[in-house]
């Protein structure tokens, strides 16, 4: 496995890699489009034998002192592989600050205990984040 940048040359497998990994919260396309062209945006792909396996992408906020896990995707066939971790810690390494922020699903309890043993500890619930009312937890890490 191969973690490198993205560009718009790879829109149509992270389409694919989004639905299959979050269907119904998957990004539309606008957010996918404008996700690998903003300048600031770190965008980095997994990739075994050619294929996407997976996909991170954070939002520097360095005037803040924080940056942003806007998402982090995993194809459900490779998961449990540590590409999720390696994705996390490679967007970690890029930010260039020295906090981290993400939301993940409050039911979602892998990547929770996948987060907590990367540092990162709950903030704050934001009620009904998700479309379909499901609660968010923020996770904030010291870098």
């Amino acid at each position: 496995m191969e973690i490198i940048k993205t560009s718009l040359l790879d829109l149509n497998a992270l389409r694919k890699l989004e639905q299959a990994s979050f269907g119904k919260d998957a990004w539309p396309l606008f957010d996918l489009i404008a996700v690998l062209t903003f300048t600031d945006v770190i965008r980095l792909k997994a990739v075994e034998d050619d294929q996407m396996v997976g996909f991170v992408a954070g939002d520097p906020h360095p005037r803040d002192g924080w940056g942003w896990v806007a998402t982090i995707a995993v194809d459900p066939r490779h998961r449990q592989k540590g590409i999720g971790r390696a994705l996390l810690q490679a967007c970690e390494s890029k930010l260039g600050v020295p906090r981290v922020r993400l939301t993940v699903r409050t039911s979602n309890h892998v990547a929770i205990a996948m987060y907590e043993k990367e540092g990162y500890t709950t903030t704050d619930i934001w009620k009904a984040y998700y479309n379909d009312g499901e609660d968010g937890r923020v996770m904030e890490k010291e870098l």
